[in-house]
């Protein structure tokens, strides 16, 4: 019975991510700029994924929307060392499976190679003596 509830559960997963997702062109096609390159390079996308089709794309697709939307995924920025604590921080915090050494080099060279750091798309965090005390910390208990 515990089989058929968690088939289930994994079932209902996928079908609320399926359908969340955000229709793409179909083949779509995207120009990239980077620093190291001074040519422009295309990358086609997924139309179901919205995933830049290049090197192990489809071992992220199997590994990672299965519990979340790629949208998730895309909007994420990281180098190697980054996208390697946020899938620690999965493993600890939401259960996520442990991967073979082999399939996580795998990842996060697809994720750091195709979703680095990019300076415009997140602000500095706020300073600390910039920001209001909060309500809940015990420090601010008598």
């Amino acid at each position: 019975m515990k089989e058929i509830h968690t088939a289930l559960m994994l079932l209902l997963l996928l079908l609320m991510a399926a359908c969340s997702r955000e229709p793409v062109a179909e083949h779509e096609v995207i120009s990239e700029n980077t620093p190291a390159v001074a040519a422009t390079t295309e990358v086609a996308i997924d139309p179901a994924t919205g995933f830049k089709m290049s090197g192990d794309w489809e071992l992220v697709r199997a590994h990672c929307t299965g519990c979340h939307s790629s949208k998730l995924i895309t909007q994420q920025r990281g180098t190697a060392q980054q996208w390697l604590a946020m899938i620690r921080w999965m493993q600890k915090k939401q259960n996520l499976w442990p991967f073979d050494p082999g399939t996580e080099n795998r990842i996060i060279t697809y994720l750091s190679d195709n979703y680095p750091p990019d300076e415009a798309r997140r602000r500095a965090a706020i300073p600390n003596d910039l920001m209001p005390p909060n309500p809940y910390s015990n420090a601010n208990v008598n």
